[in-house]
């Protein structure tokens, strides 16, 4: 029974998403439905959280807007997630980067950055 959950589950699961870790600042584009319309919705921010695996999977990610930060958690496996874009590899030795909660303007998204090879054939 277990085997087949992990099938399912593996078949189900998004596969065009790049490879994300904490500390990641990302731009997303999500799906929003007001009404009858439709419109994508770009959020940007840091990785401060992982959670989940395969199709549970899930993010926490945070951004100062207008002086508050704002935080968001995301289903990666959502259909409403339209695309995301790595902007800056962050280096980290934490895997939750709740510290940068106490933090206030640039300092509460500064995260080092580490380097990152281009991948072959590009």
């Amino acid at each position: 029974m277990d085997q087949l959950i992990q099938v399912v589950e593996a078949a189900q699961e998004r596969q065009d998403l790049p490879e994300i870790r904490p500390g990641d600042t990302i731009k997303m584009q999500l799906r929003v439905i007001e009404g009858e319309k439709e419109r994508l919705q770009a959020y940007e921010g840091v990785i401060i959280s992982d959670s989940g695996a395969g199709t549970n999977r899930t993010i926490t990610v945070r951004k100062i807007s207008n002086g508050v930060g704002v935080e968001r958690i995301i289903p990666l496996n959502s259909p409403n997630i339209e695309s995301i874009e790595v902007r800056k590899y962050g280096k980290t030795r934490r895997a939750k980067l709740s510290y940068l909660r106490k933090r206030t303007g640039k300092a509460a998204l500064r995260v080092k950055e580490r380097k990152v090879s281009a991948p072959a054939g590009k």
